[in-house]
């Protein structure tokens, strides 16, 4: 273990004592815990306290670490499996399978295993009905990114495009998501060297003004799954 996560534990558990000395059971997740911390992480607490009647979240200063603390009770652990699940972005679960015990509870192995169990089974199938909308919305954005000449507004549809298009990958391909460097992480865990595609395409707009990389990638990633969708689409009809 290094001295690194070690101080956090150590300052995770004194938050534990001090702040929330009743709680039934309480993990470290997050970057400290995978070894990824940088000088700006915070400690990812989960907190188990059956007495809570609904989850709520707080952020706060401790020991000079910033701390983001997620107070759930066991059922409400799973009702956020469940909404993870269905939208594809499995916050919690990973929190759960990752983290660290900080106290113990007989509900943590429960939890923890069908966290992994969720993890490793992988989302819901993408419905015809979803690729549709997505393919329909990325085509819609991908031609936004085509013809606008104005910088500023392209670093805007840029940076949707980038997010939009690595989740419509990721979810196409039956795959979790992510959000923010999760869903790059999320990517390159999968398939590095589209990770790496999708970097030099987005450098190259970001840095160069050079879009067509961008256009070849995103129009690939539409063509495995039934290419653009614009013409005939309809919602709400």
């Amino acid at each position: 273990m290094s001295d690194r996560l070690q101080e956090a534990l150590l300052a995770a558990r004194a938050v534990i004592a001090t702040r929330y000395p009743n709680c039934d059971a309480a993990v470290l997740a997050g970057s400290f815990v995978r070894g990824q911390a940088t000088a700006t992480s915070d400690l990812d607490l989960v907190i188990i306290d059956e007495t809570v009647p609904s989850s709520y979240r707080e952020s706060f200063i401790a020991d000079g670490y910033p701390v983001e603390a997620f107070i759930h009770s066991s059922t409400t652990v799973l009702a956020f499996f469940q909404q993870d699940k269905k939208r594809g972005r499995p916050s919690m679960q990973r929190m759960m399978a990752e983290g660290t015990i900080l106290r113990d509870h007989p509900v943590l192995t429960t939890l923890k295993h069908q966290a992994e169990t969720e993890l490793l089974a992988g989302p819901p199938v993408f419905s015809a009905n979803e690729a549709n909308l997505a393919r329909y919305f990325l085509t819609d954005l991908l031609d936004d990114f085509i013809g606008v000449t104005d910088r500023t507004e392209g670093l805007g549809i840029a940076a949707r495009l980038l997010e939009q298009a690595t989740q419509f990958y990721l979810r196409a391909h039956g795959h979790w998501t992510g959000q923010g460097k999760w869903l790059i992480r999320s990517l390159a865990a999968v398939d590095p060297s589209e990770a790496d595609q999708l970097t030099t395409a987005f450098e190259d707009y970001f840095r160069l003004d050079q879009k067509q990389a961008v256009i070849r990638l995103v129009e690939r990633w539409l063509e495995q799954h039934g290419g653009r969708y614009f013409d005939g689409f309809s919602i709400g009809k």
